[in-house]
Order: C-alpha cells, then structure tokens, then sequence
C-alpha cells in the first residue's frame, strides 16, 4: 500500500493589506490629453535609462547609488518623480531577480527529471507518483538533447544570478515580441507602436502622508479635481500656480468612494497612476493605499456557524454548504466562469463567480468559506507530465492564485473568513464516500461536489469518510469493515460494547453477556496464547 503524505491542519487566511481602486478620466480635453502623452513620454524615458543604470549596477548597487541616480534625475523632473521612479526601477530588478530564481527552480526540475528517465529503459513503465521510462529510442534520443539544451540554458542562469545581471523590458517583454508576429496579435504596425509607447510611459505618483490631499504629485481632491505636478523642462505647460497643470475633467471613485474621501481629507498618504488604454481610446486613474491587517479571527469562531466548502476546478466552482457536524445541507451549488479571451475578460470572470459565491454564503449564514490551499507551480512542467498536454493546460488555467487572493479580499468586506485546507485526496476521497450517498432520484452529484463535501469536512476538522452501519449479517468481515472505527487512543476499544440498561429486545438469558470479551471463557475451537492455550502451553 503506498505511503499518504501527512496532512497539514486548516487555517484562516490572512486578509487584504492593501486597496486599489480605478475610475475613468472622461471625456478629457485635447489639451489635457496632449500634456499627459508629454508627461508620460518625458517620465517614461527617464525611467528607461534609470532602470538601465539599476540593472548595470548589479549586486553592488548600494544606497550612495540610489542617491546619486535620484540627484541626476531631480534635475530633469522633480524631487518626487525622482523618487518614484527610482523605487519603481529597484522593484523591477528586484521581481526579476526573483523570477530568475524561480526559472532556475523550475530548471533544475526539469533535468532531473529528464535524467531520471534516460536512465530507466526504453518503454518502462511508471507509477502514479514518478513516470516511467520514454516509450521509444526516438524520444529518447530527443530528450537526451533536450537535455543538454536546458543544462546549457542553466549553466547562462546562474553565471546571470551570481553576476546579478537580469534581463528586463519597460512594456513587457510578450509586448515586444508581438512586433515580429503582428499578424498573430491581431494588430498593425502603426497600432503596435502606439500601444508600446503608452506602455512604457510612467504617471505613477507615490502617496505621502502629512502633504495636502496625500499626494503632491499627482493630487486629486474630495470634489474630483485632478492636478499634476509638471517636470521642470514642461513647466512652461502649467495652467496653475507652482507648475502644476489642472484637468478639465473630473474623477469620482465609485467603489470604496467613502474610504478615499476619507484619507484625502485627513492628508493621508494615496498612491495614483494614469494610464491609457489604447484599444479603447480611454484614460484611467487607479488610487491605491495600504490598510492595517485585520486581526486573524480563530478558526473555531469563523466555523461556529458552518462552512461553504468550495472546489476550484478550471471552469467552474463547485460548492456545498455544510453544517457544524460536516452533514451536507440543501442542494450543491455551481459557479461557473469563462477564461478564455483577454486578461480583462478572465479577471472579470473570476470576480462574477467570486460575487455570486460571497452572495450565496452570505444568505446561507455561513461565517467561513473553505477552499483548497493549491499550487500548481511545481506541478506544470512539461517533463514531468510528458505527453499529457491536455492535463498540462488544464492545470496551468487554474486560476488558483489570482482566485484565493481575489476571494479573500472580496470577503473582508463580508465579514466572511477563508480556510484553507489541505487538497490532498480531497477529490479521490470525496467520491469514493460521498459521491454515490449524495446522489439521488432528483440530484446527481458530480464528483467536484463530492470533493467539495470533503474540503468543507477537512477544514471542520473531521474525517473525510462516511460513518456507516455495523455489518447486518453477522460478525465477520463479508459486508465489509466498517469506515470509521475508535482510534488507538480511545481506552477499552478491543473490549465488549458496554451493557445498556433498559428493556431487553431479545431473549437472551440473563447473564449471558458477561464473559463477551473473555475468548477463553467462550466455548471456542482455539484460544489465544496469551490465556494459556492448552495446545501452545510447552
């Protein structure tokens, strides 16, 4: 029998420390359009050569650098758009430096997974937990030069790492590649080109408490007026005292509006960026502030009321609500999402079935939502799947990090905890127990319901298996063992079930019962050893 792996305990996920909201710049002015690309455009370049300067300073980047890069840069902006862009160029550098990390990480996987099987023979077959051997000398033969690629491919990655050289593109770097494939992207030459500058513009402002409004770069007050904050050499462009330009046109957040307002009239310090849409020919304006962490509330106290567990498959969301002792209540329930298209289209997909989720629990009474603790991140190489590409896909569009990040967010509002369980046989076991007792006349479960049942139950605390009836027949093991049965722990559990007072409902004669748990004193063929056998007694 092979070896489960142990299961972590539930736990409360930690909500939101931060808030970002967005609204529309409408209908701005010719003239105010035409001084945010100037602006964009002057930023944006200086932040390319900061951030080819980080990227050059390597590991011997120091605070004397940033200084001096702020200094240089003071003179061609602004002290605070100094300062933003040479925060933004540090976490760059910073995010991929980590992303190289991980790319080596997944390297490393992958030949020792692809050495491993060379090593097997041809055609061997694997096992649930490790795969077998190639099926042909013809793959083998491939995979033995893959091999050598990726171990070329790692070797340059960690010469890079320890240089602390990494490779980045203002505008991103599938943007970039979309120019030698326009036909692919759906775009033409003149539209990649626009889309490309807007990207690498920045009207990023940081928030500073204490100033007017919380910002005094880029400063919008309680009414909606937005005003910026000139570089020096477009100081000539102001149209408001202290080189400072005002839109035309005004903002007001409709999400979260109170909470903004609220900092913005204390002087607290608010984050904004500008951006542009170029598909849709629109502005865009996101605030964003930190919040303090909201105190993690116990795990009995968010599951005092039941839970929603919830199965998080690559269309839909299965979930069962279920009640303080782990009983399923009512009908399943399924949300489902489309993430095909854009990464607007998926994102608003994933956030309407999160709404209709949040929604339902909330008018089941339900204080806890419990969901899988997935990561797919080691799971996705291609070299450990091999020809299941279709499982490969599957898993790669689970949306497993944006959905529990986006959930627990969501529900801080609600008043709703999220519990994150262990998805280890969760969905194996749920149909084995649950699937076929859930299933009716009217109802068919599915087999995500039943992994939905189980993730509820391990997040509970309690087993994933059923307690059924003793065997009707008689004592031995032809109607099975029974699913659930006292643990190690529990005193007297190989002795007799304790005599119960009351009416007797059959006729047994008085004291028959007394020497149940005695086999030598029950007239038996054998007797154990330890009661001194008469056949085993040298």
């Amino acid at each position: 029998m092979a070896e489960l792996r142990p299961i972590a305990p539930a736990f409360v996920a930690s909500g939101p420390s931060g808030v970002a909201v967005r609204d529309r710049l409408k209908h701005p002015a010719p003239v105010d359009e035409q001084v945010l690309r100037l602006v964009g455009a002057h930023l944006g370049a200086l932040a390319s050569a900061d951030l080819k300067t980080r990227c050059a300073d390597g590991l011997g980047h120091c605070a004397g650098t940033w200084a001096a890069r702020k200094r240089e840069l003071t003179v061609q902006s602004s002290a605070r758009w100094a300062g933003a862009i040479t925060r933004t160029s540090h976490d760059q550098w910073a995010l991929a430096r980590r992303c190289q990390a991980d790319h080596i990480r997944d390297l490393e996987a992958a030949i020792a997974t692809i050495t491993r099987r060379l090593s097997l023979p041809v055609g061997k077959k694997g096992t649930r937990k490790e795969p077998g051997g190639y099926r042909s000398a013809q793959e083998w033969f491939a995979k033995s030069r893959r091999l050598h690629l990726l171990q070329d491919r790692l070797k340059r990655l960690r010469a890079d790492q320890q240089a602390g050289r990494v490779r980045v593109a203002r505008g991103g770097k599938r943007l970039a590649r979309a120019r030698h494939h326009l036909d692919a992207a759906g775009l033409t030459e003149a539209e990649w080109r626009q889309t490309w500058q807007a990207a690498r513009w920045f009207l990023t402002a940081d928030g500073e408490s204490g100033k007017r409004y919380g910002n005094e770069t880029i400063r919008i007050t309680p009414d909606g007026q937005v005003s910026i904050k000139l570089p020096a050499p477009l100081a000539h462009h102001a149209n408001a005292p202290h080189g400072r330009y005002v839109l035309a046109c005004r903002v007001a957040f409709a999400h979260r509006r109170s909470e903004w307002a609220d900092r913005v009239e204390a002087n607290r310090a608010v984050a904004y960026r500008i951006h542009l849409d170029v598909a849709r020919g629109r502005w865009y304006i996101t605030a964003s502030w930190q919040i303090p962490a909201a105190p993690a509330v116990p795990l009995s106290a968010a599951l005092a009321h039941g839970v929603v567990g919830v199965d998080t498959n690559a269309d839909h969301l299965a979930a069962w609500r279920l009640d303080v002792h782990g009983n399923p209540i009512g009908n399943p329930r399924r949300f489902t999402y489309d993430l095909n298209g854009s990464a607007e289209h998926r994102d608003a997909q994933v956030r309407h079935a999160l709404t209709r989720l949040l929604h339902w629990a909330k008018t089941c009474g339900v204080k806890a939502i419990a969901i899988e603790d997935l990561d797919f991140q080691t799971e996705k190489t291609r070299e450990k799947h091999g020809r299941r590409k279709r499982f490969r896909q599957l898993i790669s569009g689970m949306p497993t990090g944006k959905l529990r990040a986006r959930l627990t967010s969501m529900a801080d509002q609600t008043g709703i905890a999220i519990t994150a369980a262990d998805p280890a046989y969760t969905s194996r076991w749920g149909a084995q127990h649950w699937q076929q007792p859930l299933t009716t006349n009217n109802r068919t479960t599915t087999r995500h319901d039943a992994a939905a049942v189980a993730i509820g139950r391990r997040a509970q605390g309690h087993p994933i298996r059923r307690r059924t009836a003793p065997p009707p027949a008689h004592r031995s093991d032809e109607q099975g063992h029974r699913t659930v049965q006292a643990g190690l722990e529990a005193r007297g559990r190989e002795g007799p079930r304790p005599r119960i007072p009351g009416p007797r409902t059959r006729s047994v004669p008085p004291g028959r019962g007394e020497n149940a748990g005695d086999q030598n004193a029950q007239d038996r063929s054998e007797r154990s050893a330890e009661h001194g056998h008469p056949m085993l007694i040298p």
